[in-house]
């Protein structure tokens, strides 16, 4: 069934499509997952080229636009845009916690696996040929996205017309450890760039951690607020207003009596819960799990247990980032249910291969990444390392932006025209 609508300036086309849950089973039991198709109302009827746009994560649902502008303004002055709800997301099949906890640990992980990327690619592909005829597309890719179009170069790279990616592209081979050694170090480095703008929230910080560290603090979900969850919400500090959000959530966190407030316990709740996003730190060192790297083993957790200066304890206190912790399964309501099976996850050894290095290498597909220097989520040195082994390549590294830096229209114009200066899209 498709339907069809219109948003300002844009014309919607909404379908599903039907595929395996298993591609190494396709007789087995099917999903569907969701195509929303975009385009300029007025070109609705050309034979305009095909943008799909591959979503950060893990673990993320496309994008619902309000309206034309960013990236998307760009892309429909030239494309018609698909974008495909990653399965687990959206309305393609979405995954909870009360979905995963009756499996169990082991059968729990088994459909989580099923999850990862290449799975992801290899629904794009069915999309790709029975919906659009089999023509190849140009890919759009922020963060998570990058690490979906390395598979897709190493599973069907006469698929892909271009690839373009904002901030994403995966150190390779994966190893899960030496990506939160860095990310450790990076996120050290935007705490202290709080701290020296906001000086007064060194001091703010602190008094709410101490106030975690003696009370039994209760969000408004019944779960407690403890110093790490407190600290978690450093995540925001990649993202470039994300300085400025954490001052003024910490700003209002006293009520004049001293108490914490329940406008701060309320926002606290909500930025820390994952309600609207449980594969997020479900799958998060998932991602990494490659046939030749072991088990993840929670490696950020064994890199936060050598930096003893993230100590609850320390002060200034030291936030964290984009890491998925042991404690989370247990103290987030959200999350418990897959708790038995992200334990079961972390210690899996048989990994499906997400890359091709040797077909990555060869590839004459037109890649062009930005880089951003300061990233907090995607190391900067890992990713110039990856490009420097990828076939017919280009990057624009910059620290003008920081991780969400394709919300500005001008990155994806510049990766543009890096490719067409180069001789363009592979038609």
């Amino acid at each position: 069934m498709t339907t069809t609508y219109h948003l300002p300036g844009i014309r919607v086309t909404e379908t599903f499509a039907g595929v395996p849950l298993d591609w190494n089973d396709p007789t087995g039991p099917s999903i569907d997952v969701f195509v929303r198709e975009l385009v300029d109302p007025d070109r609705a009827g050309d034979d305009l080229p095909l943008l799909t746009y591959l979503q950060g994560g893990p673990g993320g649902a496309n994008p619902r636009p309000l309206r034309r502008d960013g990236w998307l303004d760009e892309a429909l002055a030239h494309y018609r845009v698909v974008l495909v709800d990653q399965r687990g997301t959206g309305r393609s099949h979405p995954l909870e916690a009360a979905d995963i906890e009756p499996l169990g640990a082991e059968a729990g992980a088994d459909l989580l696996a099923l999850f990862r990327a290449d799975s992801i690619v290899r629904d794009l592909e069915h999309v790709r040929r029975t919906r659009y005829a089999g023509r190849r597309w140009a890919t759009l890719a922020q963060s998570y996205g990058g690490f979906l179009t390395l598979t897709y170069l190493s599973l069907a790279p006469e698929a892909l017309a271009a690839c373009y990616v904002c901030g994403g592209i995966p150190g390779t081979p994966p190893r899960a450890q030496g990506v939160y050694a860095r990310t450790f170090d990076r996120v050290a480095q935007k705490t202290a760039e709080l701290y020296r703008r906001f000086p007064e929230d060194a001091d703010t910080i602190g008094r709410i951690a101490d106030v975690l560290d003696r009370e039994h603090v209760v969000l408004p979900d019944g779960d407690r607020l403890t110093v790490h969850r407190f600290q978690s919400l450093g995540i925001d500090l990649g993202m470039k207003p994300g300085h400025e959000r954490l001052h003024w959530l910490v700003e209002k966190a006293f009520t004049r009596q001293g108490r914490l407030s329940t406008a701060f316990l309320q926002d606290a709740m909500t930025l820390t819960s994952s309600a609207g996003n449980p594969l997020f730190w479900t799958l998060q060192e998932s991602i990494y799990g490659d046939p030749d790297s072991g088990p993840t083993g929670w490696a950020a957790q064994r890199a936060r247990d050598e930096r003893p200066e993230f100590g609850p304890d320390r002060r200034p206190l030291l936030f964290t980032g984009e890491m998925a912790f042991p404690w989370m399964f247990d103290e987030v309501r959200l999350l418990r249910g897959f708790r038995d099976a992200v334990h079961a996850l972390a210690e899996r050894t048989q990994w499906s291969a997400l890359y091709d290095a040797d077909r990555i290498a060869g590839s004459d597909v037109p890649l062009a990444a930005v880089v951003y220097f300061d990233d907090m989520f995607v190391d900067a040195g890992l990713q110039l390392d990856t490009l420097a082994r990828i076939g017919n390549a280009q990057y624009w590294v910059t620290n003008e932006f920081e991780h969400d830096g394709i919300g500005s229209g001008r990155t994806f114009t510049a990766l543009r025209e890096l490719v067409r200066d180069r001789g363009g899209e592979t038609r």
